[in-house]
């Protein structure tokens, strides 16, 4: 994934085309105003966010298939606190201090759904992203 940075005033802040098995899709990031951007278009925390819940979504709905669980309603929703302090220079809270997936499932046995629930934390890779610490190298060319 490479994108750029836009220096035009007005304009959309970050943009990247993502590659993907059959195709590609163009996506913007822009900060809100109060963080220096337009608001016109979702920002990274945003796109954090979307990236867990598709990606719990996926591994909820592909453990239910493997355990022959046909779901009639899956909806999967990401809640964070966001605590701008640090990223303003103002303070050392950490920036995100919890998030919160909100999953609904309907028509299949409770005891079914957290067995697929605590397989589907364990399994996800979003889920891992956020829960572990990785290691990350930053190059400037």
């Amino acid at each position: 994934m490479e994108g750029t940075w836009n220096l035009e005033d007005g304009k959309v802040q970050f943009a990247s085309t993502l590659e993907h098995a059959n195709g590609s899709t163009f996506v913007e990031a822009d900060a809100p105003p109060f963080l220096g951007g337009n608001g016109i278009k979702p920002d990274p925390v945003q796109y954090c966010l979307f990236g867990l819940a598709a990606c719990f979504a996926q591994t909820f709905a592909s453990i239910a298939a493997e355990k022959g669980i046909e779901l009639k309603k899956l909806r999967v929703a990401a809640e964070n606190k966001v605590n701008l302090s640090m990223a303003l220079g103002l303070g050392n809270e950490p920036i995100v201090e919890k998030v919160k997936l909100l999953v609904e499932v309907s028509d299949v046995d409770k005891d079914k759904v957290k067995e697929i629930e605590l397989l589907a934390k364990e399994r996800c890779p979003g889920v891992y992203c956020l829960t572990n610490p990785i290691k990350l190298d930053i190059e400037l060319k």
